[in-house]
């Protein structure tokens, strides 16, 4: 059975859409612990809730990027994870302690990408005057927002949309392909082929 850390920031409603599905579709793994940045991240109660061990590595504790990553290493380490998920983990994590995890550290972006990555990408893609908007599921590279695709969703940006509304639409196509991703993880369904990542059974990668 495999195991997954999560990295929260705040409410870590991706993190508890994973959690769900894990209980409900029966996966071959089990969530061992949530971590957080912040010690007021509302998503360490919810795992708390559901028996799931949680820990606060708090950047502001650490004087160095390199000190919290490494902090934050260990912390995960301790529960010898098969995969590390970043649900709304917002920090910049450096090169080595990607590296350290290459393979097996997922990231969800709210855009299409290589489209806007970074921050703000809804006001960005309304100013761009996008029509089509989504998520990414990618696996974590040094590189900030990139790293191969996993799964994607597209996302119609409507008439009057502002960034609330459409943020709020892109969000439950990620309460979806997130957890679709993680379970074709731990299932050993995904293949990485020359930076290109592909479904073992060939099943679509798009939500549309």
């Amino acid at each position: 059975m495999k195991r997954i850390v999560i990295l929260i920031s705040g409410r870590g409603s991706n993190m508890q859409a994973i959690v769900q599905r894990c209980a409900e579709q029966r996966w071959p793994a089990r969530v061992a612990a949530v971590i957080a940045n912040r010690p007021e991240a509302q998503g360490l109660a919810f795992a708390h809730e559901h028996g799931i061990a949680t820990a606060v590595v708090d950047h502001k504790a650490h004087a160095s990027r390199e000190a919290f990553d490494a902090a934050l290493a260990a912390a995960i380490d301790a529960h010898a994870p098969d995969l590390v998920v970043l649900a709304g983990f917002m920090r910049i994590l450096g090169a080595a302690f990607v590296q350290r995890y290459q393979g097996r550290l997922l990231n969800i972006h709210p855009s299409l990408l290589p489209a806007f990555p970074g921050l703000h990408t809804h006001r960005r893609a309304l100013a761009a005057g996008c029509k089509l908007v989504g998520a990414t599921v990618h696996f974590v590279t040094p590189e900030l927002d990139h790293g191969p695709i996993v799964l994607q969703s597209a996302v119609p940006v409507l008439q009057g949309d502002d960034e609330e509304a459409l943020a709020a639409r892109v969000l439950a196509t990620e309460h979806v392909i997130y957890p679709q991703a993680v379970r074709w993880f731990v299932e050993d369904r995904l293949v990485i082929d020359e930076g290109l990542v592909r479904q073992r059974d060939g099943a679509s990668q798009v939500l549309i």
